[in-house]
């Protein structure tokens, strides 16, 4: 599944976001004076926490008011749609190849060769961009239709999914100008403010829910308008700070500009690898038309719930190690280089691991604490909770594959990662026809399961053979402890899951409870859960010592 929708860049603790002149750390900076990874991931965290906590108010607030009908699921691929292409033009793709040679430029000191270099850049994403938005609006019927090829005639998603990618698609060209300045503020360790850019996102489609959908014949068109105008306050909020740090670029169009030849040479191979998730994504999203209607909300709604630890987890530390990776191949420290890799990947599993086994255990009281209410059905929550339940699988997955992905494109390697890409994209094809297939036939109303249960399986897939390529080409050696280190990984995960499930079993039904009640209970018993975990791992002998980089 989506790896999940909004991914946000991370945070540095150390200039204030909201700072009219923050100071760029210059390549001679002595290591003692720069931020480190494990601080810089910790206010990242801290700061998508929040923006994830505005997510969740804003699926709530879409749940209540529009249900999981037919127009929730036209919104649904009007929106991943040009979700998809972000991932390519903004934080995945273009990202991970504009980053190291941003950051190699840098490492030369040559302030002028950078800001041209930036200037082109900007130039060719924005034309790019452009003429790819405008085709996505002329295609729009077609596209519509290819993604919901199996959809009922009778149902009208097709023309209303086409209307809404008109309007969703300029969303693209805002987003990718979004992510130019914040992969440009990163590079410069200056995490605050694009951190908090994804808040606006689920801000704007708040206020468009609560502002335009009652004006609109169809109400769920105000969640098209609300992605446009998130597209467009998040720019407005990044292209400033670029100005602050004497870089914003001047758009010059010359695609044989020898930077921007570097960046989309790179880039071009990172296509499907950088954003495999969303690829399966579509993939599950052509195959749940073939379902009852509200299959792709119930999909989109679990999604959004495995947002959370990749967000505050996978996204963070995988956007945080890039700089550090690149500037370790550029000073040509292999060690520092594989030393980097194992704590993230430690890092990953220590809080992606817990994350998974909470999500599975508590499926139910989630989904209906956070969806049940309004046009929001029993059914829905119930369906929501069991697509969740299969694709929490893939959880640490979905986390270790931004980890390592970062390795490679810190290294400039984009092949290796195509070639995982198109191998994981053909396993998630032939597991969602052999799982969802028979559980269609039968008309089983959960069939939709299947497709959580494949894109989980694959991302698990493209993790195993990033690993094992990583380590067959020697870039990654690991480092002493890992057979003690996932062994109180595995002592803690079950200390926890025993508290989890004997409390969720004492307090009953969920779904007779007040909402006051509901959240009182789901907040202890997350609480409780994290505190057995932390506790046990503390009395294994994990001391805070051994997380820092």
């Amino acid at each position: 599944m989506n790896s999940p929708g909004h991914p946000a860049p991370p945070v540095d603790k150390a200039p204030d976001p909201a700072a009219a002149t923050p100071e760029a750390p210059s390549a001679d900076m002595p290591p003692a004076k720069r931020s480190g990874m494990l601080r810089s991931t910790a206010v990242f965290t801290a700061m998508t926490f929040l923006s994830r906590i505005a997510g969740y108010l804003r699926d709530w607030l879409q749940a209540t008011m529009f249900g999981a009908g037919p127009a929730v699921s036209a919104f649904v691929v009007a929106y991943r749609i040009p979700n998809y292409l972000r991932r390519i033009f903004a934080e995945g793709s273009f990202s991970s190849a504009f980053v190291p040679v941003l950051t190699e430029m840098r490492e030369r000191g040559d302030k002028q060769a950078l800001q041209d270099f930036m200037d082109h850049v900007a130039g060719a994403l924005l034309a790019a961009v452009i003429v790819i938005s405008g085709i996505g609006m002329l295609a729009a019927p077609w596209i519509a239709k290819l993604f919901l090829l199996f959809a009922s005639p009778d149902a009208g998603t097709v023309p209303l999914a086409a209307e809404m990618l008109r309007i969703t698609f300029p969303y693209l060209t805002f987003i990718s100008m979004t992510a130019l300045a914040g992969a440009a503020l990163n590079s410069f360790r200056h995490f605050g403010l694009p951190a908090f850019a994804p808040i606006l996102h689920n801000l704007a489609l708040i206020a468009a829910m609560l502002l335009l959908a009652k004006h609109l014949k169809v109400p769920e068109m105000a969640l098209a308008w609300g992605v446009l105008a998130a597209g467009i306050l998040q720019m407005l909020l990044l292209w400033p700070a670029l100005g602050r740090l004497g870089i914003r670029p001047r758009f010059r169009f010359n695609f044989r500009h020898e930077g921007v030849r570097r960046v989309f040479k790179l880039m071009l191979p990172t296509v499907f690898s950088s954003s495999v998730a969303q690829v399966n994504v579509l993939v599950g999203t052509m195959f749940a038309s073939l379902l009852v209607p509200a299959a792709q909300s119930w999909l989109y709604y679990s999604d959004r719930l495995t947002e959370m630890p990749l967000g505050l987890f996978g996204v963070a530390i995988g956007t945080v190690i890039l700089p550090q990776l690149s500037r370790h191949h550029a000073q040509d420290d292999e060690a520092g280089y594989s030393k980097s890799l194992d704590w993230g990947l430690r890092m990953v599993l220590l809080l992606g691991l817990p994350a998974a086994v909470g999500l599975a255990l508590l499926a139910e009281p989630l989904t209906v604490s956070l969806f049940r209410y309004g046009e929001f059905t029993s059914q829905d929550s119930q369906m929501v909770g069991y697509a969740l339940t299969a694709m929490c699988i893939g959880v640490p997955a979905f986390m270790l594959s931004k980890v390592l992905l970062s390795a490679f494109y810190s290294r400039k390697d984009t092949k290796t990662p195509m070639k995982a890409a198109v191998w994981t994209v053909v396993c998630n094809v032939i597991l969602i026809v052999a799982l969802v297939t028979p559980m269609w036939k039968m008309g089983l109303p959960y069939a939709h399961t299947g497709i959580a249960a494949a894109t989980a399986i694959a991302g698990t897939f493209n993790a195993v053979l990033l690993w094992r390529w990583l380590r067959r080409d020697g870039i990654y050696q690991p480092e002493p402890g890992w057979g003690r280190w996932l062994l109180r990984l595995a002592l803690a995960l079950v200390v926890m899951g025993v508290v989890v499930v004997g409390l969720r079993e004492w307090i009953g039904d969920w779904t007779v409870m007040r909402a006051s009640h509901r959240w009182a209970w789901l907040l202890i018993v997350i609480a409780a859960g994290g505190a057995a975990y932390g506790a046990t791992l503390l009395l294994a002998g994990v001391r805070p010592r051994h997380l820092r980089h």
